[in-house]
């Protein structure tokens, strides 16, 4: 599904080993390689880029290291949910990297300055704030404007589009929650954004 839409393959770590068990062959590999078989290490010679520090995840690892104007991650969710987690914190901490975390059955993705959206009437969209953020939006059945999200706080979730949809996060801070079933028009409104909205959020400083 991922590749449809995507033109390379890059993996995380163990990642690759399961890429090659489906038969693709990664053309560069991320992480500390502490969960890739020696035997796919082999497979993968010339093709690894190992980062031996423990401070961050393989997901950032990779994340950082990919110039790319819309990364899809896959296989980074359904499993322990600590590890869920630190995803969510790297979308919010590298803003600058624009990526949808592709689910079983949702995609996640930090919301740009604007976001114009596609959707059918219909669709559950849920707005999570991973910090303290305001955001303006057309085309919700609960309207967002004035609101004040915070984790701890109001949050968005399970609300409904009533057709396309324009959102306007006051910060990097609010996440995007979609049905899987919306990866292509969420793949279309972040590569092709709006000439007059800013396309990405700057790099945090330092």
């Amino acid at each position: 599904m991922a590749l449809s839409h995507g033109e390379r393959l890059v993996a995380a770590d163990g990642g690759a080993g399961v890429a090659l068990a489906a038969g693709r062959m990664p053309e560069a590999v991320i992480g500390d390689m502490d969960s890739l078989s020696s035997s796919a290490a082999a497979r993968l010679s010339g093709r690894l880029h190992r980062i031996g520090e423990q401070e961050s995840t393989d997901f950032d690892k990779a994340l950082r290291n990919i110039a790319a104007p819309l990364t899809l991650a896959v296989g980074f969710t359904g499993g322990r949910f600590d590890h869920e987690l630190a995803v969510m914190n790297t979308l919010v901490r590298r803003p600058d990297r624009r990526c949808v975390v592709i689910g079983a059955q949702s995609l996640v993705c930090l919301i740009p300055p604007r976001l114009d959206l596609d959707l059918a009437a219909g669709t559950t969209v849920s707005l999570f704030p991973m910090a303290p953020v305001g955001c303006t939006g057309t085309g919700l059945r609960w309207p967002i404007d004035h609101l004040s999200f915070a984790p701890d706080g109001r949050v968005g979730t399970s609300n409904i589009a009533e057709g396309p949809v324009r959102l306007d996060p006051a910060a990097p801070k609010l996440l995007l929650i979609l049905p899987r079933a919306c990866l292509a028009a969420l793949v279309a409104a972040l590569t092709d954004p709006p000439p007059t909205a800013p396309a990405r959020w700057p790099a945090p400083a330092g």
